[in-house]
């Protein structure tokens, strides 16, 4: 059984909004290219709170400045079992992608080798509906 599990996490946003700014939960890396496109994965929105897996990894782009010459910052955060964002590397310029593309790729690498129980996952969990765990909470004081 094959269940997605997600977490409320606040993404950042980087940079200005009024400038360009984008996320994006990482999960491959194209070695043979050096610029944002070598990043695969599915966008997610940034300044707000967005569902991720734990253990995922999420890039976040951001500029700020004069559209004729923007300061470019792009952060790399792993996503916690508990909703807490952890950063794992950052960079400014125009070589951002560069510079974080090894970074990114030694994380998916990690991520994907580590058992799930190192991930902060309780998988004996999933096997029970959203309500029945909600009804135990309940019984036993805890919510």
């Amino acid at each position: 059984m094959d269940v997605p599990f997600t977490v409320a996490v606040d993404i950042p946003l980087v940079g200005d909004e009024r400038r360009k700014n984008w996320a994006k939960s990482v999960t491959n890396v194209d070695d043979s290219l050096a610029t944002g496109w070598a990043f695969d994965g599915e966008f997610i929105a940034t300044g707000g709170i967005q569902d991720v897996e734990p253990g995922s990894v999420v890039l976040v782009y951001g500029e700020k400045g004069s559209r004729a010459n923007p300061a470019i910052e792009a952060r790399v955060y792993t996503v916690n079992a508990d909703a807490t964002l952890s950063l794992r590397a950052s960079a400014r310029g125009r070589a951002w992608a560069r510079t974080l593309r090894d970074t990114i790729e030694d994380l998916i690498a990690e991520i994907s080798e580590a058992p799930i129980e190192q991930l902060g996952w309780n998988p004996d969990l999933l096997r029970y509906a959203d309500d029945a765990i909600t009804e135990e909470m309940n019984r036993r004081g805890l919510l």
